[in-house]
């Protein structure tokens, strides 16, 4: 009986001793700003957010035994004063014992990403915002990773709303060379080609085309044409545009040269000046449709050929029996066109507006600055005015940026604003007594016509100062016939007028 009573006071004492060691060994907590103190504990066990489950203090064992802990959840109400660990702190101390009271770490209110110091704070505006969260969204989810380069520390503009923006500034490629479409074909750049041009005037069984050459260069730049034997016994022009084209490097060359050495082909072929129904071809440009045979061809020419080039030279020389110096016919009063002279090294400038149906009017007025060369004279290859002509167009292709060269062609020539014919007073046979391009005086005797039966001569003096630009050669002449083109220097246009 007296064992029986014993029992129970001992087990009242054993876990009122339990209790009491319970507070001893719990650690003093200490205040932290970042965290707010734990008044109550709940009753129900604490859950972690991403870590198994801590139970508070599980109910106390046998006398001097710590509280166990377990992972498994109870339905009891512990009574205890202990503080709740969290799932970081017993995974992390694995090893702590009631013997030596665990050192709690504070986890901070706020988890804040690292911060790249490379960035400097710029003001964003309400669509840089909603990006900004979007990226922030994935660079905080798992798939996010650290291979993205970083943003380069530039300091961002600010607009006048305060907003900064920053400026993308394009990567720049250089230009690029493009294929060159004539007549229905495409030449690549850094080649040549040999295309035809039918105007569709011949019979169709015995039509040819008329060849036109092509240098496409291998850099971009301006389309020159070149135009020669319009009129088709004037020769010097086609040997001038061979030599130059066939002389012509496409990998060297920037933007796109055509030739057109022999555009009247029936009168080529004949010896004759004219087309094949007698007319002038350079007197019915721009042509039209549906016109003459004149007006087709030219209009043929004009829309498949010289509307699809910048710039125009047209080759011509003197016509029947009279020769030229090596010269430029230019409307001067049009600045595209006296921009363009400058360009020919030593080579003489004469001031002409052109006529109606010429083709270097025509395409002057359809936005083509367009100038007439004239060199030597019809029926013949001269070697020396053809030279001059190649090394003019060689210097326009330099001045245009086309071309590239080592060397400089004569000085460059004045510009004659005023010209005009001397005609033979009476008939019969011319003989010179100046050369082509000689500087004359007023009252100097240019040459002499002499009656071959009377043995009458009369002289032809110049009536002012200037220089011979074109001349008759000696041949059989009458009365009114022009025999000498002089031409006259004057610093300005104005002057000369």
């Amino acid at each position: 009986m007296r064992h029986s009573l014993l029992l129970p006071a001992l087990l009242a004492v054993a876990v009122s001793a339990g209790k009491t060691w319970a507070e001893d060994t719990t650690p003093a907590r200490t205040e932290s700003p970042a965290r707010s103190e734990t008044t109550d504990i709940p009753p129900d066990p604490v859950v972690a957010d991403d870590g198994p489950q801590v139970i508070a203090d599980s109910p106390a064992g046998p006398a001097g035994n710590p509280p166990e802990k377990t992972q498994e959840e109870t339905s009891g109400t512990p009574d205890t004063s202990s503080e709740t660990e969290t799932a970081q702190a017993g995974e992390d101390n694995p090893s702590i014992t009631p013997d030596e009271p665990p050192t709690v770490t504070e986890a901070p209110a706020v988890i804040e990403l690292p911060e790249d110091e490379s960035v400097e704070d710029i003001t964003a505006s309400d669509t840089d915002l909603q990006r900004d969260k979007s990226g922030s969204e994935e660079a905080t989810s798992p798939s996010a990773t650290d291979d993205s380069p970083d943003i380069a520390a530039e300091e961002a503009p600010v607009n006048d709303s305060g907003t900064a923006s920053i400026e993308v500034i394009p990567e720049t490629q250089p230009a690029q060379a493009q294929p060159f479409r004539l007549l229905s074909g495409e030449v690549l750049p850094g080649t040549t080609a040999r295309l035809g041009w039918s105007p569709g005037i011949q019979i169709a069984g015995l039509s040819k085309p008329t060849p036109v050459l092509v240098v496409n260069g291998n850099k971009p730049g301006p389309a020159l044409c070149m135009t020669g034997a319009v009129h088709g016994d004037e020769l010097n022009g086609i040997e001038i545009i061979r030599r130059v084209i066939y002389d012509l490097d496409p990998a060297e060359l920037s933007g796109t040269v055509v030739g057109i050495p022999i555009v009247n082909l029936q009168g080529f072929q004949q010896g004759s000046r004219y087309l094949a129904d007698r007319r002038d071809l350079n007197r019915y440009f721009p042509g039209s449709e549906d016109g003459s045979l004149a007006h087709r061809i030219a209009h043929s020419l004009f829309e498949q050929v010289i509307l699809n080039c910048d710039m125009l030279v047209d080759i011509h020389t003197g016509s029947l029996k009279r020769t030229n110096l090596p010269q430029l016919r230019a409307d001067m009063d049009n600045p595209k066109v006296a921009e363009l002279t400058k360009g020919f090294d030593g080579m003489v400038v004469v001031h002409s507006s052109g006529g109606a149906g010429m083709l270097r009017t025509a395409a002057t007025e359809a936005g083509v600055p367009t100038v007439t060369m004239e060199v030597g004279e019809s029926m013949r290859i001269q070697e020396d005015h053809i030279s001059a002509g190649v090394n003019s167009l060689i210097s326009l292709m330099e001045k245009q940026g086309m071309t590239a060269r080592l060397f400089q062609w004569g000085d460059p020539e004045p510009v004659y604003y005023q010209s005009h014919w001397i005609r033979a007073n009476q008939g019969g046979i011319l003989f010179s007594d100046v050369e082509l391009g000689a500087y004359v005086t007023e009252g100097t005797i240019l040459g002499t016509v002499s009656d071959p039966i009377t043995n009458e001569q009369s002289h032809i003096r110049a009536d002012a100062d200037g220089r011979v630009i074109g001349m008759a050669v000696d041949q059989v002449v009458m009365a009114g016939f022009a025999a000498y083109h002089l031409g006259s220097r004057a610093d300005t246009e104005e002057s000369a007028e």
